[in-house]
Formats: C-alpha cells, structure tokens, sequence
C-alpha cells in the first residue's frame, strides 16, 4: 500500500488500542508464548470420552453460545439439558448411534496453554481411526468406566499408544458418580492398569497418571470438588497444563524427507518437505540419500520469505550450493548423524484389514514420502492384549498387534521409532484395493545393504569393532587442549581420526568409515561440539564425562 495509507492504518490500530486498552501485540505474544499440547482420547466404547472433551470445551469457555443451543434438547439428557458429547460428535451416524466413528479433532485454550484434542471411537470397529488419532498425540487420556473396570478394549488402547510411543498416559476413572465417588473403585481400577503396564515391559510408558473423575457433572475434570476428599491430587486440566509438550524433535540429528523437487525456472531448484527432526541453517552441511553426496545449505525458502533457521516440524524449502540429483523420496539428514540404509528390519505392525495379513503377498510400504513393494517374511509373534503374552501366529487378523520381519525391494533411510516417530514409522497398503491395512513402528534394523554380501564390512561391523559409531566432534580451544583429547581418545581404543586439513567430503568419508573425526578451531575457551549440543568443558576429564554421556564412547573394543 501507499505510505500514507500505511500511516494512517498504523494511527487507527493505535488509537484503538488506547481507546480499548487492547493490545494487539502483546495479545499475539502471548499467543506466541504459550506452547502447545497435542492429546488424544482413548478407551471402550460408551467410556464417556466425547462427554469429557465436551465438558472439557464446555467448562474453558471454548464452545459458542450458537454451539450449545444447538446441541440443547437432544441426546440422551433430556430435553433441557446439554448432552457434551455432541459437540465432537459431528457426522450424522455418529449422533443417531450414541458413537464415535471418525476422530474428530478440537482446539481449545487456557490462559497456560494451547491444546490439540484428537477425540477416537472405542468401537473395536474403529480402532484404526483410534491408532491414527494417537499417532501424533504427546499425552493420551485412557478413559475407563468405573462401573465396568479395565475391559479388553481399554486394554487394547493402552496398548497401541504405548506402542505409538506415547510419552505420558493419563487413566480417568470416569463415572464415579454412578458408584457414589467410591475410593475402592478408583483403587481396584488403578492397582488393574499398574499391573497391566508393568507387564509391558520395554513398552511401558515413562509417565503416568490416575484421576478419578464425572464428565457429565464435571467433578475433578476442570477443577477439583469436594466429592472426593479421599483424593488429593490435580485435577485432569490441571495435569494437562502440567506436563512437558513434546519439543517435535529439535534435539535429534537433522531429518528431511524430500517431498517435492520445485523447478520453476533455470535460476531456482529447491526441495520441498517438512523437517521431521533438528534444526537446520544457511551453510550447515547436509548429506543426501541414498547417494551419500554432501552439500550445504544455501537458503531455507518460505512464503513469508528467507529463514536464518527452521527447526522441526515446520515446512521450508531447502536451496543447496551444488548441482546435486535429488528427487521425491530422497532423505537429507545431518552428515555426522545419517539415517541407517536397510531392505530389512523388525517391526511391531497394528492390523487394521478385516482381510488378514498374507505372507505370500506383496504389500506397499509408504515410509516419509518414498514407497517401495515390501513382503512381510515372518511373524515373531502375535500380542495377546489381555495377557500380553507373546502367542506363535501364521497370520494377523482385524484390530492384532505382532512383531514381523520386513523385507523391501528397494532401500529404506529409517531410524528406530523410539529415536524418531516419522522416520521410525510407516503404513502399509494393499496394492489391489489401495486401502491402509497397517501401520507399522520399527522396532530394531538390519544390516546396511547398499551391497549384498557377507564380505561386506558394514556399519554395524563397525561398531561392533571400535565400541562405538563414526561422529564428528569439534573443538574451540588453545592447540595443546586438543592435543590432550586426541591422545585421551586414542589411549581409551578410540578409533580417532584427527585430519589436517578437513573438508565436508572427507569428514563424510571418515564418518562412514566408523572413525570419530576430530577437528579443532584456535581459541581462548574450551568448548565442543557434538551434533546439535554444545557445552563448555573445564578439562579434558570433562569433555570425557560429556561424550559419555551421549554414548560416544562406550569402551574399547
């Protein structure tokens, strides 16, 4: 716009700030400051989980009044009253059945944080829509009739979202109202899921959490009431403005699927995706899969501009400083830390076909943005979500949970799924009718195998060899500190490599090679840096301590 016409769009937002004592901008960095929280709902059906979100969204002040009128009179409440569950309840079938079929995905706000609801069915029917609804979700709420105890469906869910990586589960006793807020309800129920998730062993979740509540009369579920003074703990709202919102990856080693390579004239070449791990900056090096060709970062497009940063999960383009062949599928990942290159590796696989699953057949695997023929050659076993006992199995059917051996016709760029979520994760499709019949977490991966022969020395060889995995350690400190590393590393069996004059090829070349890369920049202080993490180091003793601590190097071997 003109200037004049920006000047007097500044002066009327001014004045109306004074008029009003509104404040847009500190409104928006408010907004800005607060961070976000995604959870999803979990349990049997007719556990109460649409009244919860409801009661939830009613009791925030987060519903419109139009909303509530219209939802006012039907139900199963009575004619004066609101039936919650309506307000997430939103295709026709699912009003007219009393269920939730699809997950229906609500936004709502406290003045602490932001919050993200995925609302799942319980049906058994729908437990696909369940596992996907969970999927992205950092706390799931597992709701439990206490009427009713621990059934096998509740069971099943807390299974897949401790499957699914959930960090933090929340158990909600719910209905305490129709067993006269009993403590020995609550308790029976609570000592019934510790056992469970004891008995998960690896899987278990690292955090968990128990509170009764009645989402139909809003006891302990916003705020905490006096028809429980046997509990003394916060209430649901309260545990979830409370825990940790997941930090979407920043911390971990740099992961870009290629979605898209943009070309839209001779002076432009970009690709197009959404960083699924780290952080990434103009002049960072990169390396591309499956080539292993190394390049740095020119430009991190976005609509809105140029970026000096971006970071996990946002979407930018990338713009490198060589001509280098790149294409959808590709990963581009942080040269000191790669993706592991494999046609095999085990997995843990949620069966969502009512076909069941053929080991004779050929499946598509969609993994990131590439898509490759796999043939699942093997079931370990099949989990018993009632008991979970590792029962021998020949097939998966509807709704089963296993471990299977995965083999792909072309490479895969993964990590395990307890390192990363996107590239630890896939789906599985029948080529015939184009449906989703699993999704899939892997669980541990076989050996690289750009060549496939027993004579190749591969990564895992490796580390098997030297105790440890090639990385790039570098040093900001006086020459004879670095001196002191070199030999402290050597003297431990280190595999250390300390190159006079390093290049982003060579340092890559190294790396592969299983060698810790030592490389040293003159200065005053001490500091080194690992990946993404950086400290300042007193000694070399420290500096020891602060690679140990990150499993650099773990002995001698």
């Amino acid at each position: 716009m003109p200037p004049s016409e920006s000047v007097l769009k500044l002066d009327v937002e001014t004045q109306f700030e004074q008029v009003s004592g509104f404040s847009l901008s500190s409104f928006l960095a408010n907004e800005h400051a607060r961070d976000l929280l995604r959870f999803a709902t979990a349990g049997s059906v007719d556990d109460g989980k649409s009244t919860l979100i409801g009661r939830l969204l009613y009791d925030t002040q987060s519903v419109y009044e139009d909303q509530v009128r219209s939802i006012r009179g039907k139900g199963s409440t009575g004619l004066d009253s609101v039936d919650l569950a309506l307000l997430t309840d939103g295709l026709r079938a699912e009003r007219e059945q009393g269920i939730t079929i699809d997950v229906a995905y609500r936004y709502f706000s406290t003045a602490n944080r932001k919050f993200i609801i995925a609302d799942t069915p319980g049906h058994e029917q729908y437990t696909r829509n369940m596992a996907t609804g969970a999927s992205t979700a950092s706390l799931a709420i597992v709701l439990v009739d206490a009427r009713k105890g621990v059934l096998t469906q509740s069971r099943r869910h807390a299974c897949i979202t401790a499957l699914l990586g959930v960090p933090h589960i929340l158990v909600a006793v719910n209905k305490m109202d129709l067993v006269n807020y009993e403590k020995q309800a609550f308790d029976a129920i609570r000592a019934d899921f510790t056992a469970f998730f004891e008995e998960l062993g690896d899987m278990r979740p690292p955090h968990l959490y128990f509170v009764p509540v009645s989402a139909l009369v809003g006891d302990n579920v916003v705020r905490a009431t006096a028809t429980m003074p046997w509990y003394q703990g916060p209430s649901l709202l309260e545990v979830l403005e409370s825990v940790p919102a997941a930090e979407a990856g920043v911390a971990h080693p740099f992961r870009f699927p290629v979605q898209r390579v943009l070309r839209p004239n001779q002076d432009f070449r970009g690709f197009s995706g959404q960083i699924a791990a780290g952080t990434i900056r103009p002049g960072d090096p990169i390396m591309v899969l499956p080539s292993r060709r190394i390049s740095r970062v020119r430009s991190i497009v976005t609509f809105d501009g140029d970026l000096v940063q971006a970071q996990a999960p946002q979407s930018v383009t990338l713009t490198i400083t060589d001509e280098l062949d790149v294409s959808r599928g590709d990963l581009i990942v942080a040269p000191e830390f790669p993706a592991i290159t494999t046609k095999s590796f085990t997995a843990s696989l949620v069966w969502m076909d009512e076909k069941p699953l053929d080991l004779a057949r050929r499946y598509l695997l969609k993994h990131t943005s590439k898509t490759v023929q796999v043939q699942i050659t093997d079931i370990r076993y099949r989990l018993d979500v009632e008991t979970l006992e590792q029962d021998a199995a020949e097939t998966l059917k509807f709704n089963d949970i296993g471990l299977v051996e995965v083999q792909s016709v072309l490479p895969l760029f993964v990590d395990n799924y307890s390192t990363n979520r996107i590239t630890g994760s896939f789906v599985l499709i029948d080529p015939v009718t184009n449906l989703t019949v699993a999704a899939g977490m892997i669980r541990s991966i076989g050996v690289e195998t750009s060549v496939k022969t027993t004579n190749v020395v591969t990564e895992t060889d490796r580390r098997e060899r030297w105790g440890h995995s090639g990385a790039h350690i570098h040093l900001r400190s006086p020459i004879d500190f670095a001196d002191a590393v070199e030999r402290a590393l050597f003297l431990r069996g280190v595999f250390i490599v300390r190159p006079e004059f390093p290049s982003d090829e060579s340092i890559a070349v190294l790396i592969t090679g299983g060698a810790l890369v030592l490389t040293h920049a003159a200065s005053e202080d001490r500091t080194v840096r690992f990946g993404e993490r950086e400290a300042v180091v007193s000694d070399v003793d420290d500096l020891l301590r602060f690679l140990d601590a990150y499993a650099i190097t773990t002995g001698e071997k």
